[in-house]
């Protein structure tokens, strides 16, 4: 197979545009079927079926809104029922909205009802996401639920003496989960960039720029950039957590690869927000992150492919490979190699992509499949089914963008280019 075209820091052939331009048009097909009758989006199987006996959960529901408004903003507007599906979601009188104590519902039943009622950082952080990308496509709801979900995420869960979110509260906001992590904190850089993009608001850049400083040139710094995950209450790092239960698919035993390229990436687009008033160490720590990842996760164990986790000494400790790690890698790629034009990066990109299209890509039921086996033949340890498209949607538009502080700002601004390579009208 031919990996893709690219050159150093500059754009990509009109053939590999092309290509991922029709990546995208068929994850916004298989997306579709996510719809459910409940309200919000269900999970999909291998071959982009419903369960409608399942229910609805926020994290998956507020990802393909994102994604819906994204494809709005590219310009397909075929995609805007599905972006006011999933708005009304959690506009009041929603599915997964509270009317009672306020925030969003982890769950709601395949009724409608509520399921599970603890209130997640992690999944307010994507409703800011979704909620800031909506408010990029003007969607008539978008502006209202993003200030909603802004206050709750700042007034709730984000803690000005840490500068860092606090992760489950239960429904009322009396009990607070001793936890404390890291995930919830990376997609809250993710919303708050998003939401400084959409809005302007210095508040969400400063808080953005506040976690990155605690977690990666604070904590994964202290820890030769294998970061951890998990922490006590005072956020002290507990790196045993979970040793029990190292495939977990939202706080995994160990360092989670992905999440060193994620990071790595949050990094960067950071630094783009910042301009000219971003520090040195931005930079120097994406690298750093980045390289742990390539060194100790990619093909590490005799065949290619990321390993999902490794033990605080770089060893192997879950080594499906799952299908959001490459596109985190492929992403991080190539916005290492837009900001430094360091062509090793490139490399890195188009060696990746070739992993990606021979092992995940499934052109025959569509989507990609989610998780691999070590000798790459589908498995299910971690992930079942197809849940949602978000990472694949997304690296399939970074790779056709300059440098971005968010992907709803640069859609917004006209900065994705049209398959030749020439800037849209």
């Amino acid at each position: 197979m031919t990996a893709p075209e690219t050159s150093p820091a500059g754009p990509q052939s009109a053939e590999h545009l092309a290509w991922l331009a029709e990546q995208r048009r068929g994850l916004r097909a298989f997306a579709r079927g996510a719809v459910h009758p409940a309200g919000g989006f269900g999970r999909l199987d291998d071959a982009g079926r419903l369960d409608e006996g399942s229910g609805v959960e926020t994290w998956i529901t507020a990802r393909m809104t994102h994604v819906a408004g994204l494809a709005v903003l590219e310009g397909d507007h075929s995609c805007r029922d599905l972006l006011d599906h999933g708005v009304a979601a959690f506009a009041p009188g929603g599915v997964l909205a509270d009317a009672e104590a306020g925030g969003w519902f982890a769950s709601a039943d395949a009724s409608g009802r509520p399921e599970v009622t603890e209130k997640r950082a992690y999944d307010h952080a994507f409703v800011v996401l979704a909620a800031a990308t909506a408010s990029a496509a003007r969607h008539p709801d978008g502006d209202d639920l993003l200030d909603a979900a802004l206050d709750v995420l700042d007034r709730r869960f984000w803690r000005d003496a840490d500068g860092l979110v606090v992760d489950v509260w239960d429904r009322g906001w009396t009990d607070l989960e001793p936890y404390r992590g890291a995930n919830a904190n990376m997609h809250t850089v993710e919303a708050m960039l998003a939401a400084w993009d959409v809005t302007r608001d210095p508040r969400w850049l400063d808080h953005a720029r506040s976690v990155v400083e605690r977690v990666v040139h604070a904590f994964a710094r202290d820890w030769g950039f294998r970061l951890p995950e998990h922490f006590s209450p005072d956020w002290v790092p507990d790196p045993g957590y979970n040793r029990d239960r190292p495939g977990d698919p939202f706080r995994p035993y160990g360092v989670t690869t992905g999440h060193l390229l994620e990071w790595s990436r949050l990094c960067l687009h950071l630094r783009h927000g910042l301009d000219g008033a971003a520090p040195a160490w931005l930079l120097d720590d994406a690298r750093s992150l980045f390289d742990v990842a390539v060194h100790e996760g990619w093909a590490v164990d005799g065949a290619d492919g990321f390993v999902y986790t490794t033990d605080f000494e770089g060893t192997p400790v879950v080594r499906d490979r799952l299908h959001w790690v490459v596109a985190e890698g492929i992403a991080t790629a190539r916005t290492l190699q837009l900001v430094t034009g360091d062509p090793t990066y490139g490399t890195w990109y188009d060696t990746w992509w070739a992993h990606a299209r021979d092992h995940f890509v499934d052109d025959r039921l569509g989507s990609w499949r989610h998780e691999l086996s070590p000798a790459l033949e589908p498995a299910s340890t971690v992930w079942e089914g197809k849940p949602d498209v978000y990472h694949a949607y997304q690296v399939c538009l970074l790779g056709a963008l300059p440098e971005v502080t968010s992907f709803a700002g640069a859609l917004r601004d006209g900065l994705l280019p049209t398959v030749d390579g020439s800037p849209r009208a």
